[in-house]
């Protein structure tokens, strides 16, 4: 047992000095990924808190924070997150974890992200050429997550990505890989993930089709030959997360818990995820967080949520959670995650 943990506090200490140097160089790289999607956060508990979730991951939830809490899960679940998301588009997540005993838990999610149909504009015809196109994008995970000792979990999340633009598609497979850790220490739990390890996306498609003329200063030749535009393959939006989350005060009546997650992204300047939950006889939930703390140009800050539980019959649990997002000058964004336990 000492030997891991060894091993895990070794490895968290060789991985900050490539964070901290990063942040030296101080240089955002937005809008350099493909699936940008895989970074839009989930679960109303989750975002309530602030984001800052991976090392308290203990819900169905834990499929895209941190697989490795699936492990600690003593019910399966299954849960239902929808999103009104910036701009009218629609981002939906479904995830079902179930516990097998000493053998370990599975899971599996689907996640959703769709817009209405819009108009084709062209230069010749800026108001529409009377067709539609539409956008849509979709990833569905495996995950499977076990406990190596009383204290210390692991897991994983093997997925295939799916994005699709009018006659363009581009697709990808990745993995996720998660720990956790519980100390002695009032409950501290130490958590880290990596998440969308994989191959860069390309999209491919009729719509890079163009007529060509491969030889214009001959007459007679064929001026219409099909040729595609190349595009170019784009990274997948890498995110390394270390949470740190401790319950300050539990007894018969309430809980108190607070966390904290900084995060490391490839498309992005590293930054600090702070929240805070109440719960009042594990019935009740109260939740404040601050998200993007230290990133440079987010419209993201304030985070508010509740949550209700409601036990229906024997084992079975039924879970309602609300989130409130700042997003500064944009539309603030509300979030609804509804949840059976059993």
């Amino acid at each position: 047992m000492k030997n891991k943990l060894c091993l895990f506090i070794l490895f968290v200490l060789m991985i900050l000095p490539v964070m901290s140097q990063q942040f030296i160089k101080d240089v955002s790289k937005v809008g350099t990924t493909a699936a940008p999607f895989l970074s839009i956060e989930v679960g109303a508990r989750a975002i309530g808190m602030g984001g800052g979730f991976v090392a308290l991951a203990n819900d169905a939830t834990a499929l895209y924070w941190n697989p490795a809490g699936l492990a600690k899960m003593q019910h399966g679940e299954v849960t239902l997150n929808h999103t009104q998301w910036l701009a009218d588009v629609q981002f939906d997540y479904a995830g079902v974890a179930l516990p097998m005993g000493s053998a370990g838990t599975i899971g599996l999610s689907f996640t959703s992200l769709s817009m209405g149909d819009m108009l084709v504009r062209t230069v010749a015809y800026p108001e529409g050429t009377g067709e539609k196109f539409s956008a849509s994008d979709f990833a569905i995970g495996t995950s499977y997550a076990k406990s190596l000792t009383d204290r210390f979990s692991i897991g994983f999340t093997a997925k295939y990505i799916s994005q699709k633009i009018w006659h363009m598609q581009a697709s990808s497979m990745a993995l996720d890989i998660g720990t956790l850790f519980r100390t002695q220490f009032k409950e501290m739990t130490l958590g880290m993930s990596i998440s969308n390890f994989g191959n860069k996306m390309q999209l491919l498609g009729s719509d890079t089709q163009v007529p060509v003329d491969i030889a214009p200063e001959k007459e007679g030749n064929n001026s219409k030959i099909v040729g595609n535009m190349k595009t170019d393959k784009w990274s997948l939006p890498l995110i390394f997360r270390f949470g740190v989350a401790m319950t300050v005060v539990r007894n018969y009546n309430f809980r108190w818990t607070v966390a904290m997650d900084a995060m490391h992204p490839n498309d992005n300047t590293e930054y600090i995820n702070l929240g805070t939950e109440y719960a009042l006889k594990e019935m009740v939930f109260l939740r404040a967080g601050y998200k993007n703390l230290f990133m440079r140009d987010s419209e993201e800050g304030l985070t508010l949520g509740g949550g209700l539980a409601y036990k229906l019959v024997g084992n079975i649990r039924l879970k309602v959670d609300y989130a409130f997002a700042d997003f500064g000058i944009l539309d603030d964004v509300q979030r609804f995650s509804l949840a059976l336990e059993f």
